[in-house]
């Protein structure tokens, strides 16, 4: 048994360990976020209609929707049900990194999977229910599967090729944008090599896969994405949504629908991510300063990652439509690079001990960083605007609506059957928040209902004096904020519902005479 234990492999369940912590721990002080909202409404859509269908205007893939439906079915709708599939998603990819020690040794892809870990970014993104943390996994599993089939040409390469390739066709539309980087990677790195050849330039291996290998892999991979796409084959139409969505999302890219972030530009390029990295991701700017090493000759796998890596940066960098939580699918090339270059840096003789030393203190002082960032921003500063990563966050405030419906519900069940009007010009999440009350109806600030003749009444602040002249009886009345650069809200309690709740006599508005 203590030899058995001794030949665990401590190091890397500790890195696991450590990005669970940060990943799950207290996960549900933070209220539900815009898109989460959005993705937990489509889940509800599911359990109505019995499969999901694909929009391509509204662009992500089917498969986060589905792992949603299988976490809310088993463990109900709750924060950490609706969380559950992305922490997974998350913490297979630091697993992913370490698996890397089969190309580059065991040290480079701990210190990488270790840079991932204590990352602010994935450490953060990995606790929101987004598609982005099955992108990077899928991504991750592709570059093993290349990487592999060209050092060993084995047939488990082949299968971890297609599985990547397809899991990122069935996470979210810029998969596009991945596969055509890694496929220019190569290309750059062909031409690359006519100019400065690779030292060592490793030949690709033998393939050992045979052509039915691809043929089953390849059908399987197929099988999966029209199973998905098409709803579980109940919509064979949703299917031209795989190539309706490129354009839809090219349109958007372009028009940036707000999110452009201009401050940071530079003529045609954009340094928004480059200013993120600077200020919360330092090894993983670490590794691309390290990756400019590989211009001059060196080891062609690590040319390959390189160019990937900075590909996949200006190609984010050239699209005007950026959200912060994209970041997460440019860094982790970069963890691997550092990995590489650190062992390599310090394994060099001709290195002095103080240097590798300096070095070594350099590259803990960068982890340390991300480390203090990340317990920052996840346990104290996740819905503080002045955080970039905090973005579109549903404030805590939100519980002065949610808490008296919420609590009399669990009180009493028949409080599930109040009567609501949200009129908001952007109410996302409450319809997945509020997804358990049957009579709660939403509505536009310009649509607004007939009549404001309900249990509970939500609108913004400048629709009070409209509201308030029409309410039939006596109601409780609360201010909150949703989220930054939206209007204060105001809430209407029908005090004949809700007076058990509010028993401490806070401010009424009367009904008007």
């Amino acid at each position: 048994m203590t030899a058995r234990l001794k030949r665990l492999p401590w190091i890397e369940i500790g890195i696991l360990a450590l990005a669970a912590t940060l990943r799950v721990a207290f996960l549900d002080i933070k209220p539900a976020h815009f898109d989460e909202g959005v993705n937990g409404w489509f889940v509800d859509q599911m359990k109505r209609t019995g499969y999901f269908r694909y929009d391509p205007m509204n662009y992500h893939g089917p498969l986060h929707f589905y792992a949603l439906f299988l976490s809310q079915t088993l463990f109900g709708r709750n924060l950490w049900a609706l969380r559950l599939p992305a922490i997974i998603a998350s913490l297979l990819s630091v697993w992913s990194l370490l698996r890397f020690r089969e190309h580059f040794g065991a040290q480079p892809a701990r210190l990488a999977a270790l840079a991932m870990a204590l990352s602010p970014a994935y450490s953060f993104y990995g606790r929101y229910s987004i598609h982005e943390s099955w992108l990077v996994f899928f991504s991750i599993l592709f570059l093993w599967g290349v990487l592999g089939l060209w050092e060993k040409g084995e047939r488990r390469f082949l299968f971890a090729l297609l599985a990547g390739a397809s899991g990122m066709i069935l996470s979210k539309e810029t998969y596009l944008l991945h596969l055509g980087s890694f496929f220019l990677a190569g290309l750059v790195l062909w031409l690359w090599q006519k100019l400065l050849p690779s030292n060592p330039d490793l030949p690709v291996a033998r393939q050992q896969w045979r052509w039915d290998d691809l043929g089953a892999g390849g059908a399987i991979a197929l099988l999966g994405i029209v199973f998905f796409y098409s709803g579980t084959f109940l919509d064979f139409s949703a299917l031209s949504g795989l190539f309706e969505t490129h354009a839809a999302w090219f349109h958007t890219g372009v028009e940036a629908a707000g999110h452009e972030k201009t401050a940071y530009q530079i003529g045609p390029l954009n340094y928004y991510w480059l200013a993120l990295m600077t200020r919360y991701e330092w090894p993983a700017l670490l590794g691309l300063g390290l990756s400019l090493q590989y211009i001059a000759p060196s080891d062609s796998r690590l040319r390959f990652v390189a160019i990937y890596g900075c590909g996949v940066l200006l190609a984010y960098s050239l699209i005007p439509y950026k959200t912060p939580w994209c970041i997460i699918s440019i860094l982790w090339p970069f963890y691997l690079i550092l990995g590489w270059a650190v062992n390599e840096w310090i394994s060099m003789r001709q290195l002095h001990q103080a240097a590798k030393t300096i070095f070594r203190l350099g590259v803990a002082g960068c982890l340390l960083v991300s480390t203090f960032l990340s317990v920052r921003l996840n346990f104290f500063r996740f819905t503080d605007e002045k955080e970039p990563y905090v973005y579109v966050q549903t404030y805590p405030e939100i519980e002065t609506l949610t808490g008296p419906l919420l609590e009399m519900a669990k009180k009493d069940p028949r409080y599930y059957h109040v009567r609501g009007q949200i009129i908001l010009e952007s109410y996302y999440p409450l319809p997945w928040m509020l997804g358990d009350f049957t009579q709660i109806g939403y509505y536009k600030k310009e649509d607004p209902p007939a009549s404001y003749d309900a249990d509970v009444i939500v609108a913004q602040k400048d629709q009070m004096a409209q509201i308030e002249a029409g309410l039939a009886t006596d109601y409780y009345k609360r201010t909150f904020r949703l989220r930054d650069s939206q209007e204060e809200c105001v809430a209407y309690f029908r005090e004949k519902t809700y007076q058990e709740y509010f028993q401490e006599a806070p401010p009424v508005v009367r009904r008007q005479p």
